[in-house]
C-alpha cells in the first residue's frame, strides 16, 4: 500500500453515516492505517464540512433521515466546488437497483455492508491513485500551456525585431562536409524582408534553402549574420 512518513496523510476521507458507532468503527479503522478522517452524521452538516476542507473522497451511506445519500451526492454533484469528488456508497442495500441508483446519481463506487476492511481501503486507494493522476495531469497541461506561451511570445519579439530592422538579417545553419568537418553551405533558418530583397525574393521563399559559400560571402559586407552550428552528440 506504499510507504508514508508518520506525520503524512494518505488521504482525507469524509464518513458520512447517521449512526455513531459505524462512524467511530470506520474512523478508527481508518485513521490506524494512516487517512485523515472527518466523521458527520447527516448530509447537511456533510455539505458544510466539505465547504470548509475539501475531501479528497467520501464514503457516503444511503439510509439516512434527514437526506438520503442520493439526495446527498446529487447535492455535491450540483456544487461546482464539490463535484468533482469522488464519493463511494458504503450500505448494507445490496439490490442492483440500489447499486445502479447509486452510480445515476454520481457515485463511482459500490461497497456493501458487512464489509471487509481491505475491500474499503483497496476502493479508496484506487480512487485517490486516480485523483493524483489526474491532478497531475493538469499539472502538465498548465505548464504545457505556460511553455506554449512563452514560445509564442519569444516568437513574436523576433518576428517584430526582424521585419521593423532596416538592415537585412538572417540566420543560418552551417551544413558541414561529415568526413572532413569543412563548412559545404548554409541553411537559411529565417530572414526579414530585407535580406530577402537583396535575394530577389520573399522571406518563405528563402527560408529551409540552401545557400552556397560564394553568396553567403557576397552579403555578408551588407547583413547581419548569425550562423547556427548543429547540435553534437
Amino acid at each position: 500500500m506504499g510507504t508514508h512518513s508518520p506525520n503524512e496523510s494518505k488521504g482525507n476521507v469524509l464518513l458520512v453515516d447517521d449512526l455513531p458507532e459505524n462512524l467511530q468503527l470506520l474512523s478508527e479503522l481508518l485513521s490506524k492505517l494512516g487517512y485523515t478522517v472527518r466523521s458527520v452524521t447527516s448530509g447537511s452538516m456533510a455539505l458544510r464540512t466539505a465547504r470548509a476542507k475539501r475531501p479528497d473522497v467520501m464514503l457516503l451511506d444511503i439510509k439516512m433521515p434527514e437526506m438520503d445519500g442520493y439526495k446527498v451526492c446529487e447535492a455535491f454533484k450540483a456544487d461546482p466546488n464539490l463535484s468533482m469528488i469522488p464519493i463511494l456508497f458504503i450500505s448494507a442495500l445490496g439490490e442492483t437497483f440500489d447499486k445502479l441508483k447509486a452510480f445515476e446519481v454520481g457515485g463511482v463506487d459500490y461497497i456493501t455492508k458487512p464489509f471487509q476492511i481491505e475491500e474499503v481501503v483497496a476502493r479508496l486507494e484506487s480512487q485517490l491513485t486516480i485523483q493524483k493522476q489526474q491532478k497531475n495531469l493538469q499539472a502538465e497541461i498548465i505548464r504545457r500551456k505556460e511553455a506554449e506561451e512563452i514560445l509564442y511570445q519569444s516568437r513574436a519579439l523576433l518576428s517584430s525585431i526582424l521585419n521593423s530592422s532596416l538592415d537585412g538579417i538572417a540566420a543560418m545553419q552551417a551544413i558541414r562536409d561529415p568526413v572532413t568537418g569543412s563548412i559545404k553551405s548554409f541553411l537559411y533558418l529565417t530572414v526579414n524582408p530585407i535580406f530577402a530583397q537583396l535575394l530577389g525574393r520573399n522571406s518563405q521563399e528563402v527560408i529551409g534553402q540552401v545557400a552556397g559559400q560564394d553568396l553567403f560571402d557576397s552579403f555578408l559586407p551588407l547583413s547581419l549574420i548569425h550562423i547556427s552550428e548543429p547540435t553534437r552528440p
